[in-house]
């Protein structure tokens, strides 16, 4: 059964917690390409998927902490502190996705419809740049609790010599 639970929780992992980082990663570009092509309706397009690709699949990224806690608590490995850490950048990475980079997204998306209150180019340019160091932000917490998670102390590979 552990076997079982730590192949869907990669397989969570890799399919939920990658599209976001890419998705998330383009978005910047693409929100400058827009402002830079006012009323491209393919910009808005592209700008209105990558941050429907972010949503949805944080959304079902939820199950990889879920299958996580199920994969420790079979290995008996809950309180190790390697796991701790990971839960913790885990819950950082979530919550800069979800207060920071989502709601940007979002007002980058209506800055670009129009819909929303004016934004001045150099506004909309930092808006960009925020968003790109956040991603940076987000993208670096995971790339943390994936080596985290290769190279945990204790582990249960085999390995002797930590390499």
């Amino acid at each position: 059964m552990t076997k079982f639970l730590l192949i869907l929780h990669v397989l969570a992992a890799v399919l939920t917690v990658g599209p976001v980082t890419v998705a998330a990663s383009m978005f910047p570009a693409s929100l400058r390409g827009a402002l830079g092509s006012p009323g491209d309706a393919e910009a808005l397009a592209t700008l209105r998927t990558l941050h429907r690709i972010c949503r949805v699949y944080a959304g079902i990224g939820v199950a990889v902490p879920l299958l996580g806690f199920a994969t420790a608590s079979s290995l008996g490995v809950l309180g190790s502190p390697w796991l701790i850490v990971s839960i913790v950048l885990t819950a950082a990475a979530a919550a800069v996705l979800a207060v920071f980079i989502l709601p940007a997204q979002e007002t980058a998306l209506e800055a670009v419809r129009g819909s929303g209150t004016p934004v001045a180019p150099r506004s909309a340019s930092q808006s960009a740049s925020q968003l790109a160091m956040l991603t940076g932000v987000f993208n670096l917490l995971w790339a943390t609790v994936t080596v985290l998670m290769i190279l945990r102390p204790g582990s249960t590979t085999g390995s002797t010599t930590g390499s």
